[in-house]
Order: C-alpha cells, then sequence, then structure tokens
C-alpha cells in the first residue's frame, strides 16, 4: 500500500511542511517515507491532505460511553419530568428483578424539583423496582429504595467513606451516593455478560474512529463486575475482527485484597496480552470531586470553608498497594485531583519499591497543585494524565474550589511541561469531550469554545500545539512501553494515522477545534473514511 502526494504534520520532527511525500505501508507498519512519489500494485493519490499520526487516548471510560449509546442516556433530559417520560418509553415493561437503570442524568439543572434527586423521588418512576441512575460526570449516583435495601444488607459498603453516603436531617441514607460508593454500586450490584459488553462497544467504537483515535486506556470494569468478563470481552471483538483500536484495559481496585487475588490468579502484568488488547495499570481513587467538595484539599474550599475533601486511604493503605504494585510489575494510575491527595501518591510513588521510573506510574488529573507539589514530581517523573477540556466548564469555577494564592497553580500543564514531567491529554470519555482537537484547543487556548476569558484563563499555563498534539501520540505510547513502534510517522512504526483537513500549524490557534479528521488508518487499515 502507497498514499502518494501526501503532507505530513508531526511535532518534533523535521517534516518540511511545503513539501508532499509519499508513504508505503507495508502490513500493519510504516516501511518507508518518501519525498519522491513511489510506484506499486496498491497506489493512493493523497491529493495533498495532511497526514498526521493518530490520537491515543490514556484516559477514558470506553464502555460505558458505549453503553450510552446502546442503554438508556440521560444526558438530554431537561426536566424531571422528562427524565421520567425517558424512563417509561425505554422501559415499556419490567420485569420482577430486573434492573432499571440510565446514565448521564444531570438534576442540578431541573426546575421542576427543589432538590436534587432521592431514592423516594424515584417511586415516581416504580415504587418497587431496582433502579440506578447516574450523573453525567460518573462521581455520583442515585438509587430507588429497593435497591437501598438490598444495599444496606452489603457488609463490604461499610468500609466506604461515611462523606460518599448522603443522608437525611434523621441520618438515614437518601438513596444519592458520590465517588467511591458509587463504584461499589456499579461492581458489586450487576454484572452485564461479555456479550453485552461486545454489542454497546461495537455502537460505541465507531464514534472513536471518526475522531481520529485509534488506541485508548480504559477503565471499565465497574460497568461489567469482573476483569475476566472485561478481558473475554475485547479479546473476542479482536478475534471476530471487530476491535479497529488498541486497547490498554485498567484493573480498578478497592483494597490491596483486591489486587493481591488478581496477582495470584493472572500471569498478564501491565502492557502484557494479546496483539490489540493488552493489560493496563492498577486504577486507585484516592479522592473525589471539586464539583462535591470531596477532592482532598490541602487547604479548606473557599465556598465551603467547613470541607477539605476526602483521603479515601491512609497514606500506610496507599504506600502498600503501591509498593505491592511495583513488586508485582504492575503501574499504577491514582485519580488525584486536590493537591492533598496528589501529595499522597507522591509520598507512595517516592517509594524505592514503587519502581516508578521504571514503571511509568500514572497521577490522573492533578488538577489542583502547588510550588512543592511540582518540585517533587520534577525528581521522580511521574505521567500525568491530564484533561484540558474540562476547562471549557470550569475556569470561572476555579476560585470556588481553590485559595487565591493556588489558582495559577490549577492544570499547570506548562509549569509541569518546563520540568519535564510527561504529560498526556485525555478525554476522560464520557465526562469530557471526545473530538481531541477540542482537547488540543483548550490546552493551547485555555478559553472556552466562545472565546473566554479573553486571553485566555491562566495564561501562563497555556502549552505548544507541538507538545499537546505529543500528549496525545508520542507519550501515550510511552505509558504502553511502546515509544519504539508506536505514536510517530516513521519507518518500523505502527501505521496509526490520520488524514486531516488542513494543516494544525497553518490555521489560528482560536480554531484549532474546527481541524477535521477525514480519514482514519489503524494498524495499515482504514478504518474510517469521511
Amino acid at each position: 500500500m502507497i498514499i502518494n502526494n501526501v503532507r505530513i504534520y508531526q511535532p518534533s520532527h523535521p517534516f518540511d511542511d511545503d513539501r508532499t511525500y509519499a508513504v508505503k505501508i507495508n502490513g500493519d507498519t510504516f516501511e518507508t517515507i518518501s519525498e519522491q512519489p513511489l510506484s506499486g500494485d496498491e497506489v493512493i493519490d493523497g491529493r495533498g491532505k495532511v497526514l498526521a499520526p493518530s490520537f491515543n487516548d490514556s484516559h477514558m471510560h470506553l464502555l460505558r460511553y458505549s453503553l450510552l449509546k446502546k442503554e438508556l442516556d440521560l444526558t438530554e433530559a431537561k426536566s424531571w419530568k422528562e427524565m421520567k417520560q425517558m424512563v417509561e418509553d425505554h422501559y415499556d415493561k419490567i420485569e420482577q428483578n430486573d434492573w432499571i437503570y440510565g446514565k448521564g442524568f444531570n438534576d442540578g439543572s431541573f426546575d421542576d424539583l427543589d432538590g436534587l434527586l432521592t431514592a423516594e423521588d424515584l417511586n415516581e418512576i416504580h415504587i418497587d423496582a431496582n433502579m440506578y441512575f447516574m450523573h453525567q460526570d460518573g462521581h455520583e449516583c442515585v438509587i430507588s429504595q429497593k435497591a437501598l435495601e438490598r444495599l444496606k444488607g452489603e457488609e463490604a459498603f461499610k468500609q466506604e467513606p461515611d462523606e460518599f453516603k448522603e443522608k437525611d436531617e434523621h441520618g438515614e441514607w437518601t438513596g444519592r451516593f458520590k465517588d467511591t460508593a458509587v463504584h461499589y454500586i456499579k461492581h458489586h450490584f450487576w454484572g452485564r455478560s461479555a456479550e453485552d459488553a461486545k454489542e454497546a462497544l461495537k455502537a460505541g467504537i465507531p464514534f472513536l474512529s471518526r475522531y481520529g483515535i485509534t488506541s485508548v486506556h480504559t477503565d471499565d470494569i465497574n460497568f461489567i463486575g469482573s476483569y475476566e468478563r472485561l478481558w473475554q470481552a475485547y479479546t473476542q471483538l479482536e478475534e471476530e475482527g471487530e476491535l479497529p483500536i488498541d486497547v490498554h484495559l485498567h484493573h480498578y481496585i478497592f483494597n490491596i485484597d483486591d489486587l493481591v487475588n488478581y496477582c495470584r490468579h493472572n500471569e498478564r502484568r501491565t502492557g502484557q496480552g494479546t496483539d490489540r488488547v493488552r493489560v493496563g495499570a492498577v486504577k486507585i481513587f484516592l479522592d473525589g470531586t471539586q464539583r462535591l467538595f470531596t477532592a482532598a484539599m490541602r487547604n479548606p474550599y473557599p465556598v465551603q470553608p467547613d470541607k477539605d475533601g476526602t483521603l479515601i486511604y491512609t497514606q500506610d493503605q496507599l504506600n502498600e498497594m503501591v509498593r505491592y504494585a511495583g513488586e508485582q510489575g504492575m503501574q499504577v494510575a491514582m485519580h488525584a485531583i486536590g493537591d492533598r491527595a496528589v501529595e499522597q501518591a507522591l509520598t507512595a510513588l517516592e517509594q524505592p519499591e514503587a519502581e516508578t521510573k521504571k514503571l511509568r506510574h500514572r497521577i490522573i488529573h492533578a488538577q489542583t497543585l502547588a510550588p512543592d507539589l511540582i518540585e517533587r514530581m520534577r525528581k521522580i517523573k511521574p505521567y500525568v494524565e491530564t484533561q484540558p477540556s474540562f476547562l471549557l466548564d470550569e475556569w470561572d469555577k476555579k476560585q470556588n474550589w481553590t485559595p487565591e494564592s493556588l489558582v495559577p497553580y490549577c492544570d499547570a500543564y506548562e509549569s509541569m511541561l518546563k520540568e519535564h514531567i510527561p504529560l498526556t491529554m485525555s478525554s476522560d470519555l464520557p465526562i469530557g469531550a471526545l473530538d481531541p482537537f477540542v482537547t488540543i484547543f483548550t490546552a493551547v487556548n485555555r478559553t472556552d469554545l466562545d472565546g473566554r476569558p479573553e486571553g485566555g484563563w491562566m495564561p501562563q499555563e497555556k502549552i505548544s500545539l507541538e507538545a499537546a498534539y505529543t500528549g496525545f501520540t508520542k507519550t501515550p505510547a510511552e505509558l504502553e512501553y511502546n515509544e519504539g513502534h508506536k505514536g510517530i510517522i516513521k519507518g518500523g512504526y505502527q501505521a496509526d494515522f490520520v488524514l486531516l483537513d488542513q494543516h494544525p500549524e497553518e490555521i489560528k490557534p482560536e480554531h484549532l477545534h474546527e481541524l477535521s479528521v477525514l480519514e482514519t488508518w489503524h494498524r495499515g487499515q482504514r478504518v474510517y473514511k469521511r
């Protein structure tokens, strides 16, 4: 396969923007990049389009996103009345012991409710049914009274922090839960079959191809209940020729016992697996989210001075998990939004047994930092997975969550890059923007899509187009220990690329989100064409 007459965009590589190239593909890898047209049995005229590396999204929840495409999606509900109608239309018949579940509601915007949804409100849908509805950001859920009674019998649930269990004035659970309590309910109350997961994934994956995404690192276990079933679903899709992406599957754990159990019963470690499906990292939640004031902060929340968030583990508990993971050759990815959680993550990663530089452990989000934390990061170089598209909706709320003196260290992308701390760009799908160019736009401009605030929010933390694109291509390949074979356009590397309608360096930064993918190629095969 030869593609003649293409321009090439690649960060940190000396392709001449003013000339066209020929690209020869042999099987699933690039064989030759030539300055002269090539001939062969199968030749495509690239018509001067821009060929660039395709995207590797290092942090998402692909199964959750895919289930939104297959199951009940409540993201468009504008009121409680509308949400009820959507549920009733979707579930035309409820069998005994069936679950009613939906995802993506935002009751904070409902004007026909006096407060937020509780178990009592769900009686308006069905009095005697198991119901579970997840908030659009994935950090809250509300369950029915029948499901609530079932939850009260779960002894292990008592270990989840009380701060994550909403209570009424009588001290009784309202049916509304936060953060790791949400994950517990998803993980323990039901488990979809591998076949259900496959059908959902087949509905969701084409949306990735549309936006040029050919590799993902995904945390899915809570939406199927079993790592074994999750592995089965993805590898069966691969065997059936229905997996046009590379996948790293994270293993979410609640405690050290979960990690020990996995390592004792599974030989595969991070980076190992089949051709397209590999073991990812051990996923550990250290704190909650700033919207709910559960992200662990070293200072009180300015608008909630009686709250400073919640650490889910003691330092000793986290140290033990990270040490064991390091000894077992498992990479760790820790959700840490608040600066107190980031501090806890760094303390665990500084242990020699963690093997941080060798295993390339990750901190997810790291939205609130400070000079001392950046200095500690500089020394041990954890990979930091960022989601710049969150700024689209959050830039004007940061002062509510962070002391004024630390606001300049929120989403401090440029400060980290100056210290050579490796950053990846990612979506946290379905929470953030799926389109990588929206993420790149936000990282480069630090405004919303309407250009607010003028000049960018905390403009000293803007990063270059080159750095943002690298965070979606070459750097995630390093997390896979695969930087010698993937992530750039070069002979011998995996032939994952996109054809774009414009050259990224030839449009104004404020228009980066308008870039479009015309074609997506994965391992030398075209998987999408507009």
